[in-house]
């Protein structure tokens, strides 16, 4: 099985050239400049435009269920021949929101607390968006579980970007 990664957009070329991916998420909002990285085919490169919220606000685009549908299909598609890389504005919320889903999703009998630790351990810094969370939860019948695991382990450590990481698939 291949490997995922989670990056700030300031360490993004650096991240997926470092792990050799051929997969990528961007996570971010819309009119953010990101420019793929080389080595990522247009075809393998998920671009969900939403702001970091869990509510909406004036202004901002609100993560919803068509970016989930979205982010669930692509995950899927994905065969795990190479590594993905996972990327946000700072590292810390939407993306390590979007690397909890994927972990749910490519494992769909893993217990989402174990889930959850294994992001903490990780990421300290991961605070992940709730809305996102919530979405998945919901879309993978998870009956709250994926919302209560990232409840308990709280906000992260205090940080401006995170460290890029690698996310435990199993």
């Amino acid at each position: 099985m291949s490997t995922l990664h989670v990056s700030p957009l300031s360490r993004l070329d650096e991240t997926v050239s470092a792990v050799r991916a051929r997969h990528l998420v961007t996570l971010i909002n819309l009119g953010t400049d990101v420019t793929r990285p080389a080595g990522i085919a247009p075809e393998r490169h998920l671009f969900l435009g939403m702001s970091d919220i869990s509510q909406a606000l004036d202004g901002h685009v609100l993560a919803g269920q068509e970016h989930m549908a979205r982010l669930l299909s692509f995950l899927r598609a994905w065969d795990r021949a190479e590594p993905m890389v996972i990327h946000c504005w700072a590292g810390i919320s939407r993306s390590t929101a979007a690397a909890y889903i994927a972990a749910c999703s490519l494992a769909p009998d893993r217990d989402e607390d174990d889930v959850a630790d294994a992001l903490r351990s990780a990421a300290p810094s991961a605070t992940p968006n709730a809305r996102l969370v919530a979405l998945a939860d919901a879309a993978l019948g998870r009956r709250g579980r994926m919302i209560r695991a990232i409840e308990r382990i709280g906000r992260g450590a205090d940080a401006f970007e995170g460290t890029p990481f690698a996310m435990p698939l199993a």
